[in-house]
């Protein structure tokens, strides 16, 4: 963690952006807060944010839908909170987009321990140094600008990536046309073992292929390699 992290909270709620402003500046971030979708976009156009707390219920535009948005235009990590814990709702948070996802209540201690996993996470990868790392990658059509996290292809609009979905994404082409096991993507990608029921590398697949695959529903990209993981099929070049 450095003291230089911004963070965004938003939350409709006054007394909890009060309450986790005041302690995550005590452990050393900067925050800044916002009550809805709108104060949200006045901030990250003014301020470069490192991770967003997102509130799932809100009125008018909810968390979800502004996650939506968020991992159109942004590569931002975001933790979203709601006061809904089910399994189902939680990886509905992490389909749309969210690293990750935490239920109200919940201890501030917790939260910011969450924080600092997923930046690190997200500046974890790549390894290599900047000198290294190539700057585009081009397979089957597609661009990625490894500094932006986008991806996109000659005519279409520009993608960019959440950092678990750009990791996975580099991790597949890192290792193109060899199947990878759940377990190796897990901990490759998340730095932990695998746990039954976890679907966390499910969730990253099927948004990419949402975004890559001419029909998401039978890949030809991203294919699934029947009781080991998945599997990225096509020819990669690498730019520097």
């Amino acid at each position: 963690m450095s003291k230089s992290d911004h963070i965004l909270v938003v939350d409709d709620d006054p007394e909890i952006r009060q309450l986790l402003s005041d302690y995550l500046q005590s452990s050393d971030y900067r925050v800044w807060t916002a009550a809805d979708g709108k104060e949200m976009r006045q901030v990250l156009a003014t301020v470069q944010i490192d991770l967003i707390v997102l509130d799932v219920m809100m009125p008018d535009e909810d968390g979800l839908a502004l996650c939506r948005e968020l991992r159109v235009r942004h590569e931002t990590p975001v933790i979203m909170l709601t006061a809904r814990g089910s399994p189902v709702d939680r990886i509905v948070g992490l389909e749309v987009g969210a690293d990750d996802y935490m239920p109200k209540p919940f201890d501030p201690r917790e939260l910011v321990a969450r924080i600092k996993a997923v930046l690190k996470r997200a500046r974890s990868y790549p390894f290599q140094s900047a000198r290294e790392e190539p700057a585009f990658i081009t397979f089957s059509g597609w661009r990625l600008d490894t500094r932006a996290r986008q991806v996109q292809t000659a005519e279409g609009p520009v993608i960019s990536l959440g950092s678990s979905d750009y990791m996975v994404l580099r991790t597949l082409l890192d290792h193109a046309n060899r199947p990878l096991s759940r377990e190796y993507l897990l901990n490759n990608v998340y730095s932990k073992e695998s746990l039954p029921f976890d679907r966390s590398i499910d969730v990253c697949v099927s948004r990419l292929r949402q975004h890559l695959e001419e029909n998401p529903r039978h890949p030809a990209l991203i294919r699934t390699v029947r009781n080991t993981g998945y599997m990225l099929t096509a020819e990669v070049a690498i730019e520097q």
